[in-house]
This record gives C-alpha cells, structure tokens and sequence, in this order.
C-alpha cells in the first residue's frame, strides 16, 4: 500500500489570539505529524502544552516549528540576519518545545523551519549549513522537513542528515520547483486541492504557475492551518487518500 506523511502547523496562536480559523484540534483528526510554533513567530509556552496534549491524545507526531523573530509579521517577513544569530535562535525554540514535550511523555519527531526562515534556509546554502550541521551533532535522527532540492535538502543529503522532502497543497509552484512564497493566502477549493494532492502522489507531476507541469518528488504533504477554510481542504484531501487507498502516517 502506497503511504504518505500529512502534516499542518499547529499553535499559531499567540496568549488570547488565534490565527486562522481556529480548528486546529478538528485538524489534528486528520494529519498525521503537527509542526507546533515555538514562540518567535507565533505560539506561547501554555499554547505549546496545549498542542502536545492534543497531539499527544490523537495519536499525532510532533515536531519543532521555528521562525525568524517576527511575532508582528507572523514570520513571513525576511530579516536579514548572521547565520549563527538564526541558528542559536532555531536551538532555542527547538529547546523550548522539547522540555514541553518531554514532561507529557512525548519525543519530538522532526522540526521544520516556519515561513521566510524555511525560504531562507532553502536559499542560503552557507546559513542552510550551518543549521544542518548544529543539527546533526544535536541530534542525528530528528527529522528535517525541507522542500526537494533546496540547499537545506542538498547538504543534509551530503551529511546524511534524513530529511522528509514535502509537497505544499495549498500553495503554487514554479518551473524551479519551489513554491511561490506569499504572505496572504486566498479561500482555494476543497476539490481542486484534494485533486492536485492525488495527482501528485499518483503521478508524481504538478502544475507550474507558468502552466507548464513538472515532475515532484516527497515523502509528506503540507497544508497550512492558517489557510482560508483550512479545515475543508484537508477533509477533502484526506478523504480522497483515503478514497485512493493511499495510507497517511508519520514518517517514523
């Protein structure tokens, strides 16, 4: 049976606020590994309990979700900083919700860097590798989510750091295979998400924004919570896995 990781952003809110459409339990039910906020770009310590809780109670894995230091602009803001000052900050975020973790029982799987951090680090092979590197000599085994062929992928495969290469389903994708990074994201249909998810895991191709296709390669699925009518894209993607008979589980 073909299988496939499915996982989202959880606890992206901030004390009393909450971004996007505030179903992140209701999401949980049908993803497979939750990358909680760690604090700088959004998230709080009692949010972070709250998450690993929920994730802990649906049987979800867990991993780190940090970003730049940008809680105003939810860190899809760039900030141009040395690669050592964004990877102290990674370590401490990734700290923070491994303690939070490990008081309820729980092992971080994975950590995948939010946002602009994620572009960044896809870009920038001397900061992408600096990050990998500290990371390896943390800890050989934590799971590296990162886009397919981005420097991030490219000198974590020259380690032999793993990583889990990942498909956006609710963003665009260019003729370089990256995605096409944006700030604000529009309502997008239930069924035209879950048919590009399907095409890509049976075919292996998706549509370019130049309107070309392209062939794609990964090992989990990604669509935001914070996403406009979040919660119906992923019913409907999940529904037509399911349909497909294909098996959404945690890489581990």
């Amino acid at each position: 049976m073909q299988a496939v990781d499915f996982n989202s952003d959880m606890g992206e809110g901030f004390g009393p606020w909450t971004i996007g459409d505030g179903v992140d339990e209701q999401l949980m039910g049908y993803i497979s590994s939750a990358n909680i906020a760690t604090g700088f770009h959004a998230g709080d310590p009692s949010t972070m309990r709250r998450t690993v809780e929920q994730a802990k109670r649906l049987g979800v894995a867990i991993g780190a979700h940090p970003g730049f230091r940008d809680l105003v602009g939810f860190g899809r803001r760039h900030i141009n900083a040395p690669a050592q000052e964004l990877v102290d900050d990674m370590l401490y975020q990734l700290g923070a919700l491994r303690e939070i973790a490990r008081i309820q029982g729980m092992n971080l799987q994975h950590i995948k860097p939010h946002g602009a951090l994620y572009m960044h680090l896809a870009r920038d092979e001397a900061a992408a590798r600096l990050f990998v590197e500290t990371l390896h000599r943390l800890d050989p085994t934590l799971l590296l989510y990162c886009m397919p062929n981005s420097a991030t992928w490219r000198v974590a495969r020259e380690i032999g750091h793993p990583v889990i290469r990942e498909f956006y389903a609710d963003r665009d994708y260019d003729l370089s295979g990256s995605i096409v990074f944006t700030r604000h994201v529009g309502a997008l249909d239930p069924a035209k998400v879950a048919a590009k998810v399907l095409r890509a895991c049976q075919q292996g191709r998706v549509q370019t924004v130049e309107g070309e296709e392209i062939a794609i390669e990964f090992d989990s699925i990604c669509l935001h919570s914070d996403t406009p009518g979040a919660l119906a894209l992923v019913e409907a993607t999940r529904a037509a896995l399911d349909q497909a008979g294909i098996e959404v589980r945690a890489p581990l």
